[in-house]
């Protein structure tokens, strides 16, 4: 195990790593720690907008490992994320007890206003945090099992399994806007008190919460990381680049994509648990299937091709959204996520990260070639030009 982890700490794995610990520090540090007047501090306001940043940023890295690495494109990774995150909001709506607005001590209060008389057998367990965080992993990876143990053995691929993600969540979001199924309905949950004990709205425990978003990210990084340096990523990229012929070497290609699959849903499923605390609720609109196309465009953004891409492009495209919808502009949002959607496909096919690094690497090459040429070129003693040595001489 520590071999297969360690294979994922390259260089650029390392210093992604550093600056995500060091968020893990340095953000609580300048909240809690700085005077208001400071020009370090951060407000309050920003600890959970940037927490909201890195649980996207996890969910487009669950999203890029299938996506850029084993060519299955998913426009239903929302629905993960969700689940997720309403594992977790289930149990933060076990911990109001008698603080509800109704104060009864077993059922959230819109059960006991939809007249609920007794607690469904699908919240039990959930006053307990081991067994929340068990389902966070649980639901979401099971249910990517089943559909992909499904899908794969099928062969279904390319645009058709596309469409049939993309259909999952739709069918979720509208299961889950019925009041019947117990989840809260077109309202979600929320009201949430506190989480382990602490009270949900302090400061220190939104600084906690941060800084465990930041290092789930990071681990998820190096996990990432680790299955691409092995000899699975590199049949996961085999089979993105030719499933048929890997199928013709005697590989079991579902079975690679059934695990990575699986692997990506569970991430999602941390990402939404991290995500609900932070922002207050989870609702059905969190299952919409324009969220998990918006999750692919940060993807592309980024750069599908490597790892960093992904999170980069969710912190971008995010970041940019919080300042385009806060003013004037904010009905054009959408026009300016398909123009940089487009504009990204045919400017940069490679995304942001992908472009950077492929120009980096391109001018490392022309400087070492230049290099070589200048040790071979200069003049050979009594030769001409060029290093050759004078045939007449050399007789």
């Amino acid at each position: 195990m520590s071999g297969f982890i360690r294979n994922g700490f390259d260089r650029s794995a390392v210093f992604v790593v550093l600056v995500l610990i060091a968020a893990a520090v340095a953000v609580p540090a300048l909240n809690l720690s700085t005077p208001a007047s400071s020009p370090l501090h951060i407000p309050d306001y920003a600890v959970p907008l940037i927490g909201k940043y890195l649980t996207y940023a996890l969910l487009a890295l669950s999203v890029g490992l299938i996506w850029g690495y084993c060519g299955i494109l998913s426009l239903g990774h929302g629905a993960f994320f969700a689940l997720g995150g309403y594992a977790m909001g289930m149990y933060l709506m076990r911990q109001i007890g008698t603080r509800g607005v109704y104060g009864d001590p077993v059922l959230p209060d819109f059960m006991v206003f939809l007249n609920w008389k007794e607690l469904p057998v699908a919240w039990y367990g959930f006053q307990f945090f081991p067994y929340a965080m068990l389902m966070v992993l649980l639901v979401p990876g099971v249910l990517a099992f089943v559909f992909g143990w499904f899908a794969f053995r099928s062969r279904v691929t390319g645009v058709y399994l596309s469409i049939i993600t993309q259909a999952m969540t739709f069918a979720l979001m509208l299961g889950f806007f019925r009041n019947n199924l117990g989840f809260g309905g077109n309202n979600g949950l929320t009201d949430f008190k506190d989480i382990l004990g602490f009270n949900i709205q302090a400061p220190e425990t939104r600084a906690a919460l941060f800084a465990a978003s930041a290092l789930a990210l990071a681990l998820a990084y190096v996990i990432c990381k680790a299955i691409i340096a092995s000899r699975f990523g590199k049949v996961l990229v085999a089979i993105r680049d030719a499933e048929s012929r890997i199928r013709f070497l005697g590989y079991r290609v579902e079975h690679y994509k059934l695990v990575v699959w699986t692997l990506s849903a569970c991430m999602a499923g941390v990402a939404g648990a991290l995500y609900v605390p932070q922002v207050g609720i989870i609702n059905p609109g969190e299952f919409e299937p324009a969220n998990s196309i918006e999750v692919v465009i940060w993807v592309a953004v980024g750069g599908r091709g490597l790892l960093v891409g992904p999170i980069v492009g969710a912190i971008l495209v995010n970041f940019a959204k919080s300042w385009f919808t806060t003013g004037a502009l904010a009905s054009f949002w959408l026009f300016a996520l398909g123009g940089l959607f487009v504009g990204v496909t045919l400017f940069l096919p490679k995304g942001i990260v992908g472009t950077l690094t492929g120009g980096w690497t391109a001018l490392k090459q022309r400087r070492t070639s230049a290099e070589a040429e200048a040790g071979i070129a200069p003049t050979a003693p009594d030769g001409p030009a060029g290093g050759r040595l004078n045939p007449e001489a050399a007789e």
